[in-house]
């Protein structure tokens, strides 16, 4: 509205400043037309012509300063009713201003006191769900804690007795004697559980006027009449391995390599050992077995470069342990199975060839016997056919002398002919 009104002075203001510049144009084209009179009088009279010259010019002078005077009153009074338009319209714009400064600050007013509560609401909210979320997260860590010290306080109890169990296991290795006869309480184990009976021995003596007997020797599957036996020696060389274990967990390379070589010194010595007492040809296997208890210290010895085949070479010693020692064991005990398999086969055989023997006496006996009874011929032809076809499914069978056969099938020719009176 205020830049209305200044416009609409302003205009004014503009069409008065044109109607002043019109008014000078009008005024110079009078004098210009008077300069042009005062030439045509000077020429015509140069008094007369002077006279009427400043007559005109007082005309025009008081005419000049009347428009001057009058549009300098117009423009006074348009400046004086801008500024008091300016000034009103300040005075409205400011009270206007402090309307809208009164409704916006009731608004914000309003709105703050709204978003307080919103925010109390929310923070009322947010803080019992905080409380309930922390209750019940310190709820589920105490019961986990709960679990945890009692799952705690179960591993300190197997601790404690896997710690009087390795006291016991330690107490155990620590005589020699003990360790050996855990070392051949396993072996015997695995013989019993995977060979066949009478397919091991103990304790025996495999050099003829030597005193040293070996733990275990198993009998190889042989055709012939003289068993072969594989003798089987179980050694834990417990410091050597011991120390071993040691130097490895204190992070100790020199103690470590140290205690190796004593592990691979000890190993050699044991196979040499056992090379000299128990390897004995035609009696014994071309080699023996060195048993190693667990699989830790196999594992340690399988580590020492070349040991392994080292030994088998020099002393023809097989190094096994609990793993591997039963997979030659099952192998053995098909080396059994086959055997007992090729023996049974023979039998079979001989068995089926006295029954085609047997079967060929028989057919002939039938033959007679349908001969002489008329009224069972029929069923004699029928028996003497099945009979035929026996004979014919083990033609690929050789058959046995008849007095084998009789006396291996528990037959005689007596008996038949008895019986066939």
């Amino acid at each position: 509205m205020i830049s209305g009104f200044a416009v609409e002075q302003t205009r004014q203001l503009v069409e008065n400043q044109n109607a002043l510049q019109n008014a000078i144009t009008g005024l110079t084209a009078q004098l210009v037309k008077l300069q042009t009179e005062a030439a045509e009088t000077q020429r015509l009279g140069f008094v007369a012509a002077r006279e009427a010259q400043a007559e005109t010019a007082a005309i025009l002078r008081r005419d000049l300063a009347g428009g001057i005077g009058e549009i300098n009153t117009n423009f006074e009074k348009l400046r004086t009713g801008i500024v008091e338009a300016q000034a009103a319209a300040q005075q409205k714009l400011a009270s206007e201003l402090n309307t809208t400064r009164d409704l916006m600050e009731a608004k914000l007013k309003e709105m703050r006191e709204g978003n307080d509560a919103r925010l109390a609401e929310i923070q009322k909210s947010v803080n019992e769900q905080l409380a309930e979320a922390v209750e019940k997260k310190m709820t589920e860590s105490f019961a986990r804690v709960i679990d945890q010290f009692a799952a705690l306080q179960k591993a300190m109890g197997d601790v404690q007795a896997v710690t009087t169990q390795i006291g016991d296991i330690k107490r155990l290795f620590g005589n020699v004697k003990t360790r050996g006869g855990w070392g051949e309480t396993q072996v015997r184990s695995m013989l019993d559980d995977i060979l066949p009976p009478n397919s091991y021995q103990q304790n025996v003596k495999l050099v003829e006027g030597s005193a040293d007997a070996v733990e275990f020797c198993v009998v190889m599957p042989s055709s012939g009449e003289t068993q072969v036996l594989l003798p089987i020696d179980s050694k834990f060389p417990t410091e050597d391995f011991e120390r071993l274990q040691a130097a490895w967990e204190a992070a100790d390379p020199v103690a470590e390599a140290q205690a190796r070589r004593g592990l691979e010194v000890a190993i050699r010595t044991q196979s040499k050992k056992i090379a000299e007492k128990y390897i004995n040809p035609p009696r014994t296997t071309e080699f023996a077995v060195l048993y190693l208890p667990t699989e830790g210290l196999y594992a340690e010895v399988a580590r020492i470069p070349g040991l392994i085949d080292g030994i088998g070479r020099d002393h023809r010693i097989v190094v096994l342990g609990p793993t591997l020692l039963p997979a030659m064991l099952r192998t053995i005990q098909l080396g059994h199975v086959t055997l007992a398999l090729s023996k049974n086969a023979e039998s079979v055989k001989d068995l089926l060839g006295a029954t085609k023997a047997e079967i060929g006496k028989m057919d002939a006996l039938f033959a007679s016997l349908a001969k002489q009874v008329g009224t069972v011929g029929t069923t004699i032809g029928r028996v003497q056919q099945r009979t035929r076809v026996i004979a014919s499914k083990l033609r690929s069978v050789d058959a046995l002398p008849g007095e084998e056969a009789t006396a291996l099938l528990g037959l005689s020719d007596g008996t038949i002919e008895g019986d066939e009176d």
